[in-house]
């Protein structure tokens, strides 16, 4: 008996187990074997085809990137083999800085750039206390990029597509930040492609509760993930927490200890440069709760 054919596909949209895939030309109805839900938004994969738009996903190529958040108990993946990632946050409603926090170390623990895209920025009222809470983040050298979406679209498009082209970017954000509005602006056709996903999926027509992937170039892709409101990181090592500070680099290896955890112990070059005055306290104080966080994995 013939084996069935195999073809490459790219993860544009997953719900549950269900996944759709892209090639070229069509796309493709997937599930994975047994009970396997280990495929992410962005992944390569090799169908076997069981019908001309359907399959079961065999494998997934190498990722160059993933990005995924966990809590205690399980993990949630992201996204695959993204470049980039924008954390969109608004002049109102107010955003966390927690889980603004929480994203930066994720994407630096994933080799992903960050960038922040300020949006709104027409209310007025509240841009300069949203500007100052911004400037702690671009002083550690993450970039900032203004724009409003609804009140100004030509221009918010003139800031992000340079940004966007050649890259896979993923946009995350609190509910009410302007995501949806920043996918239609860049995404021509957003929610034609929104209502075939989720017809092919079969979520209904309105659900927003999955990621999914929009190609804009054969080189560029963007990707739209569900609004969240934290941003857990147990799946981080002590080392991997450590190193996804860059406040931190230029001083680990430097502590009395070796195995210096950068919480009590003495001569330690982490502890000396936050009294010093040269690592915020904030993020000393979020480096140890991801610390604790990540002794308490279950899993």
């Amino acid at each position: 008996m013939a084996k069935p054919e195999q073809i490459s596909a790219t993860i544009i949209a997953a719900h549950g187990r269900h996944y759709l895939a892209q090639t070229d030309s069509i796309k493709l109805q997937c599930v994975t074997r047994g009970k396997k839900s280990d495929v992410a938004v962005g992944d390569i994969v090799n169908v076997a085809l069981t019908s001309p738009n359907q399959g079961v996903i065999e494998s997934i190529a190498e990722r160059a990137t993933l990005l995924y958040r966990s809590d205690q108990y399980k993990s949630k993946l992201l996204a695959a083999n993204v470049t980039q990632l924008f954390i969109v946050v608004a002049t109102e409603p107010g955003f966390s800085d927690d889980l603004v926090s929480r994203s930066l170390v994720a994407a630096e623990a994933a080799g992903v750039k960050p960038h922040l895209i300020l949006n709104k920025i027409d209310v007025t009222e509240s841009l300069a206390k949203t500007r100052q809470r911004l400037a702690q983040y671009a002083g550690l050298g993450y970039p900032v990029h203004e724009v409003s979406a609804r009140a100004a679209p030509e221009a918010a498009v003139a800031t992000l597509a340079p940004l966007l082209a050649g890259n896979s970017t993923i946009l995350i954000g609190q509910s009410g930040m302007g995501k949806s509005s920043l996918i239609n602006l860049l995404v021509p056709d957003a929610d034609i492609a929104v209502r075939e996903i989720s017809a092919a999926l079969d979520t209904g027509k309105h659900t927003t509760t999955f990621t999914r992937l929009y190609r804009t170039a054969p080189d560029t892709a963007i990707i739209d993930s569900p609004g969240f409101q934290e941003f857990g990181l147990y799946h981080l090592s002590e080392g991997m927490l450590e190193r996804a500070f860059p406040e931190f680099n230029a001083l680990l290896g430097k502590c009395k200890y070796y195995n210096c955890h950068h919480l009590t112990e003495p001569s330690c070059a982490v502890l000396a440069a936050l009294a010093a005055g040269e690592i915020l306290p904030y993020r000393h104080a979020l480096y140890v709760q991801l610390l604790h966080e990540s002794s308490q994995k279950l899993y």
